[in-house]
């Protein structure tokens, strides 16, 4: 019996010793680091510093970064993270370091979704250069057919003030007419048309698609306490395996963009490149580079798509909803509209270097709510040394804009929404290097040049003809300190009043 009882007890024994190592060995592995590798906190096993992630991801690497520097690492999942916090590393990695620094991550999502095609996140290599080239050539002025994007800009923005004023002075959501004057211009650049709002097909892509294709495609660590997607989104960014749940959510504009390569490819003149669909149909039959294929083209228009709908209007709606708060600074902008446009004359693009506060407005904006707090992430191509420290090839890595933005060292009161910062003594417009709502170096956003444009022209034209108000049945106004989280930092929905001037 005491044979029994010692062959028990020692079997007992080897079990928790065994255990015991294997527990130590799984701590060994988690708290390892690369030799000298970026300092950080790690968290828990197999979760890291996910359970510690507020809502707002970008406030929490902020107070993360006072400890452990402005390049510091995080373990989120099982991948450790180097996160930027302040603009002058954030320049010297993208902007000095661009070659190494201008991956993207190969996430098991980002794969299922774009199959390694289109632009925004396809990896730094020979294809991505000749795609991106071609966009920005194709892009920059229109670059093709006979109208500019000015052009169409402004032929879009009669439509939406029309929408606006159809809500006869009384309470409404500009969230879906915004974007469905912003998708518009997507619409009428990349297959030379504009659609009516009431268009099935254009409902699906301005506002269907992108709440959803664009969480599914680009969410990557943010958490949609809102929306069911993106829980799911969070758990798919740390558990790959779950990442089919996605989809069960997503639009269908895919087909929608595939009708319209095959109407193209069918009505295709080489003498008369009607939009950017037909651009790289001409690039196609070149056949000078194997990469301009038809699926890279529908994901190329998806991704135009997407990114260009979701961002501007989300920074239009912020002007809006700060137009409302701050009604002093609305007729303070509306006056040098009168001043330099007058009350009728269309806004141009040549209006803008005499509207210092317009100007001032706008760079403020992009400052005060940073649309994209963390931007779109990065992944280091090869080994690199920098700040000291060392970084091994394949390395996820973020860059915290919103920290840029609101650097109590470089802005006073940050928080506050004071576009007087942006002018000199003599009331003249500064440009800031800390501004930099559309990132920089190689991956900075291919459509700056078109939202920049867009907002400035929509802004005007719409500060031109209306005062925004707020919405007398709603007791207090919209917050503005706070937006969604996500992805993007949009704002709650609100309503407004619209009073033609």
């Amino acid at each position: 019996m005491s044979m029994l009882v010692n062959l028990v007890t020692n079997f007992d024994m080897s079990i928790v010793l065994t255990a015991s190592c294997a527990f130590v060995f799984i701590l060994y592995y988690w708290y390892k680091r690369p030799r000298n590798f970026p300092p950080g906190p790690r968290g828990i096993p197999l979760l890291g510093m996910v359970p510690f992630l507020g809502k707002h991801t970008e406030k929490d690497f902020r107070k993360w970064s006072k400890k452990y520097g402005p390049m510091m690492s995080v373990r989120l999942g099982q991948n450790d993270w180097i996160v930027l916090g302040d603009h002058k590393t954030i320049n010297e990695c993208l902007v000095k370091g661009g070659n190494s620094f201008s991956g993207r991550p190969d996430h098991p999502v980002f794969k299922q979704v774009t199959k390694n095609h289109g632009v925004a996140m396809v990896d730094y290599g020979d294809h991505w250069k000749v795609q991106r080239r071609f966009g920005l050539t194709t892009l920059r002025g229109f670059g093709v057919g006979k109208r500019g994007m000015e052009d169409r800009i402004v032929e879009e923005i009669a439509y939406l003030n029309n929408a606006i004023r159809s809500n006869n002075g009384k309470p409404f959501d500009i969230a879906e007419l915004m974007a469905n004057g912003v998708s518009n211009n997507i619409s009428s650049i990349v297959m030379g048309q504009r659609m009516d709002y009431n268009d099935e097909i254009f409902k699906t892509l301005s506002k269907k698609a992108p709440n959803r294709l664009y969480l599914v495609t680009y969410s990557w660590l943010y958490v949609y306490n809102s929306d069911t997607i993106g829980k799911i989104t969070k758990l798919v960014l740390y558990m790959p395996f779950l990442r089919n749940l996605l989809f069960l959510f997503l639009s269908k504009p895919k087909e929608a963009i595939v009708n319209w390569v095959s109407q193209h490819k069918s009505t295709y003149d080489e003498h008369n490149v009607r939009d950017f669909i037909d651009a790289f149909i001409g690039e196609q039959k070149k056949e000078t580079d194997v990469s301009f294929t038809d699926l890279q083209l529908i994901q190329y228009v998806r991704d135009l798509y997407v990114a260009g709908t979701e961002t501007t209007t989300g920074t239009l709606r912020w002007a809006v909803l700060c137009l409302v708060h701050h009604p002093e600074k609305q007729n303070k902008l509306r006056k040098e509209i009168f001043d330099v446009i007058g009350r009728e004359k269309t806004p141009s693009m040549k209006d803008k270097a005499q509207m210092p506060y317009t100007c001032a407005f706008m760079q403020e904006l992009f400052r005060f709510r940073t649309l994209a707090p963390l931007g779109v992430p990065h992944k280091i191509s090869n080994d690199v040394q920098v700040q000291g420290w060392s970084i091994p090839k394949g390395t996820w890595l973020v860059c915290n804009l919103w920290a840029v933005h609101n650097d109590p060292d470089v802005w006073d009161e940050p928080s506050k929404f004071k576009p007087e910062r942006h002018l000199d003594e003599k009331g003249n417009f500064v440009q800031s290097k800390y501004v930099m709502p559309f990132s920089v170096g190689p991956r900075h956003c291919l459509g700056e040049q078109l939202a920049r444009m867009e907002i400035f022209i929509f802004l005007v034209s719409m500060v031109q003809k209306f005062e925004f108000l707020p919405d007398p049945n709603e007791p207090r106004l919209s917050e503005v300190q706070q937006g969604v989280s996500g992805f993007m930092c949009v704002p709650h929905p609100f309503k407004q009043i619209a009073k033609e001037v």
